[in-house]
């Protein structure tokens, strides 16, 4: 399926891509978001992750995702479980509503946070929110109140920001204050993208 409209919203972990999410939607953009819909997919699968990884995931009734982060975090063979078990499902459900975005033919974003990693969508246009690393650092133990080691263990998970620099059609440095990056986000919506072709 072509999505001729679609922007893949990406970045890191701190790098600040909920909130330039938030501040796209702001402006009356429509910002289709995977993590939502992995939440979504986890409540209806609950009985076959149960299954897979034991009721010690499970919190008051429900699967508990700091639990069964945990446990995928820390083995290779059971995070390719259960991401064979959800990601069919959650890129079903962003085709379906990028398909209705699609038919209004006006520029949309898809909230990807590892799009660079999983090449698992034919989407040409991407905007990357990055953050070198050590405001990374900074980011993620002040908002997971977690130690250094932890944090950078986090970060060395996914696709090093200057990887994905690389890879991005658009970067927005977000470095400074939460003013600058909106500043940032209103130049490429008025200056980048009436320019941008639709192939």
């Amino acid at each position: 399926m072509s999505l001729k409209y679609a922007i893949v919203l990406s970045g890191g972990i701190g790098s600040g891509k909920s909130t330039s999410a938030s501040l796209l939607k702001l402006y009356g953009y429509k910002v289709i978001c995977a993590d939502s819909i992995a939440h979504l997919k986890l409540e209806e699968c609950q009985a076959e992750i149960v299954k897979e990884f034991g009721k010690e995931i499970l919190q008051e009734g429900k699967i508990h995702r700091k639990k069964l982060g945990e446990i995928v975090f820390n083995n290779q063979d059971k995070k390719q479980k259960l991401e064979a078990l959800l990601h069919p499902k959650i890129k079903e459900e962003i085709l379906k509503l990028a398909k209705i975005e699609e038919e209004k033919k006006v520029f949309y974003f898809i909230d990807i946070p590892l799009f660079f990693e999983t090449k698992n969508y034919e989407i040409k246009e991407s905007l990357l929110i990055y953050a070198p690393q050590n405001i990374q650092l900074e980011r993620v133990i002040l908002r997971d109140h977690c130690s250094k080691e932890e944090a950078l263990l986090k970060i060395s998970h996914q696709m090093s920001m200057e990887e994905k620099k690389k890879k991005a059609s658009y970067v927005i440095e977000n470095t400074g204050t939460l003013e600058e990056l909106q500043e940032q986000i209103e130049k490429y919506l008025t200056s980048y993208l009436p320019n941008l072709k639709i192939y």
